[in-house]
């Protein structure tokens, strides 16, 4: 499954916190076709879909769907707030490559 830091259930509490009508949503982190490297990370706040797996951290969920389970697989989401920007980021043992932005990978092994 995969790992979540501190810094991003700090942020998702924050985000959720602003938005009241976010409540009782979680963080959808998934994978689909597209970006400059085959394949890209998407990121919404969603409500929980049958067959979602469910990352749990203190008081913030993260959804995963089931085809992107496997493409996240020990993946580390993070947050980051630098000078060149700042978000969630995703850091995947099971990218080949990615792109100089990372925000899309080649998988290892096809989708």
């Amino acid at each position: 499954m995969i790992n979540v830091t501190d810094r991003a259930v700090d942020h998702l509490r924050a985000l959720l916190a602003e938005q009241p009508a976010a409540a009782g949503t979680g963080l959808r982190v998934q994978v689909a076709k597209g970006g400059c490297s085959g394949m890209q990370y998407e990121m919404s706040l969603d409500e929980r879909h049958e067959g979602d797996a469910i990352v749990q951290r203190e008081d913030v969920v993260f959804l995963i769907d089931p085809e992107s389970a496997n493409l996240l697989h020990d993946a580390t989401l993070d947050f980051e707030d630098g000078l060149t920007g700042a978000g969630f980021r995703v850091l995947n043992p099971n990218a080949a490559r990615t792109c100089g932005c990372g925000s899309s990978f080649e998988p290892v092994r096809p989708a």
